[in-house]
């Protein structure tokens, strides 16, 4: 292969541009105007510089990976797992934990009261980690104590009506005494 090397005789020429604006902006220096000439810049074409882009051109549409066919299979690589560990492990929890039964709702209620002391807002995924209930199950005793916000920095979260805000233990006695 012929090294080429870059030619050092350029063609300098000016052309004339209809006006047009002009900024330029950095931290230091602004500078604005109306663009009257455009100057460029070209190499001069000759056997070197032809042959230089013939190089560029070649270089560049070059694979960058390649296909190579082995004689033999590889065997220090991983072999395709059927199932993996940690879907293994979920599966298993899952089967621990059996299907999700209805509970009595006030002990359902009694779980919610106690949960939303801690926490204000709570998405639904938390809440049936910790009553252990239905999706739908526990969406429906939501509806009746809860209100779900739609939007704003607690979306998609639940929290308590006003009315069951400042829940205490004793409250509740209370309430089933004058319900009775």
């Amino acid at each position: 292969c012929e090294s080429t090397h870059t030619e050092r005789r350029h063609r300098f020429s000016f052309l004339t541009e209809r006006r047009h604006r002009f900024s330029f902006l950095t931290e230091r220096i602004s500078l604005e105007g109306l663009v009257v000439q455009r100057a460029e810049c070209r190499p001069a074409v000759s056997e070197n510089y032809m042959k230089l882009k013939r190089l560029q051109i070649e270089e560049l549409s070059k694979p960058v990976r390649l296909s190579q066919q082995l004689e033999k299979a590889v065997t220090t690589n991983y072999k395709p797992v059927a199932n993996h560990s940690y879907n293994l492990e979920y599966d298993r929890k899952k089967k621990e934990e059996g299907k999700r039964a209805r509970v009595d709702k006030q002990q359902v209620l009694d779980m919610l009261f106690s949960a939303f002391e801690k926490h204000q807002y709570y998405n639904i995924k938390d809440l049936v980690d910790i009553t252990k209930q239905p999706v739908s199950y526990l969406k429906e005793i939501l509806r009746d104590i809860g209100i779900y916000n739609v939007k704003g920095t607690h979306k998609n979260t639940w929290e308590l009506k006003p009315e069951y805000r400042h829940y205490q233990g004793g409250e509740e006695e209370e309430e089933k005494e004058t319900n009775d």
